[in-house]
């Protein structure tokens, strides 16, 4: 009886010693990591006590970092330089000749614009009126002779046909002239003295104008007046709004001179208007 006594508390002195063990080594295991997240702390304690605070931002260093921002900033492209990039596949060059009025061969130009996937150029009736050989060069530089479909001779226009168009053609795009106002933006392209594809600038100046040009006994009427530069070779090619969308067809300018330049009243043929001749429906 006695032996199985001692055996029983000789198992109980085991059983807690064990146990004292696990609970020694538990708590050594937590004042390690206390000790641990205390030296962080206190890391982080001289780290900011010997680190000073960054200075607050005023409103010079915010209005300097949007002035850099902005500065670095790549601007978008001019509208006249989309209008250019939209039209320019379009536009086509006009080359005649013609008996001047000693009956000897002269030779003409002009501008006009591709406005239809057929193909249809309109174009100044007066540039090609009188030719006896009309020659187109394309935007991708593909020559073609040409001849003219159609004619409205009351607003000065005239519908021409490649022979020989070519392979992709680009019509483009027609706006309407009636959501114009006078002062808003207005483009004018190409190829005035035979420089070729030159673009101008300027604004509607005015609408409803009548004009009758020199040496001609045709009256024009219903015509948009605009301040961008007009030249000999502008006629027949596009009036353009700020979307790149033409609205109107080059067809003369006014000068009280005897001099042929421009001083800053043209005129062109609102693209309803000189649409119909390509059998465009009106808008």
């Amino acid at each position: 009886m006695e032996a199985k006594l001692s055996e029983a508390l000789i198992s109980h002195s085991k059983l807690w010693r064990q146990r004292w063990q696990r609970f020694q080594s538990y708590t050594q295991s937590a004042l390690l990591f206390a000790s641990g997240v205390l030296a962080v702390f206190v890391a982080l304690l001289l780290y900011n006590s010997f680190s000073p605070a960054p200075p607050p931002l005023t409103t010079r260093d915010v209005n300097d970092s949007i002035a850099e921002a902005l500065a670095s900033a790549t601007p978008p492209p001019a509208y006249s330089a989309r209008v250019y990039q939209a039209i320019w596949p379009s536009l086509v060059f006009i080359q005649i000749e013609a008996p001047d009025s000693n009956g000897e061969v002269g030779h003409g130009l002009g501008s006009g614009v591709v406005i239809n996937a057929t193909g249809d150029i309109l174009t100044s009736l007066h540039v090609v009126a009188r030719a006896a050989d009309i020659e187109l060069i394309f935007a991708d530089g593909t020559r073609s002779k040409a001849q003219i479909i159609a004619e409205q001779p009351e607003n000065d226009i005239a519908v021409l046909r490649a022979a020989h168009p070519p392979a992709e053609l680009v019509p483009a795009v027609l706006g309407n002239p009636h959501a114009m106002r006078v002062g808003d933006e207005a483009f004018v392209v190409g190829n005035p003295l035979g420089l070729y594809s030159s673009m101008s600038a300027g604004i509607i100046s005015g609408f409803d104008r009548s004009f009758r040009p020199q040496d001609s006994d045709q009256q024009l009427h219903d015509l948009i007046q605009i301040d961008a530069a007009v030249n000999p070779g502008n006629s027949g090619g596009p009036l353009l709004n700020r979307q790149g969308q033409v609205i109107g067809i080059v067809t003369a300018l006014a000068n009280p001179t005897e001099q042929d330049v421009f001083i800053g009243i043209g005129f062109a043929v609102p693209i309803n208007i000189a649409g119909g001749a390509a059998g465009l429906p009106p808008y």
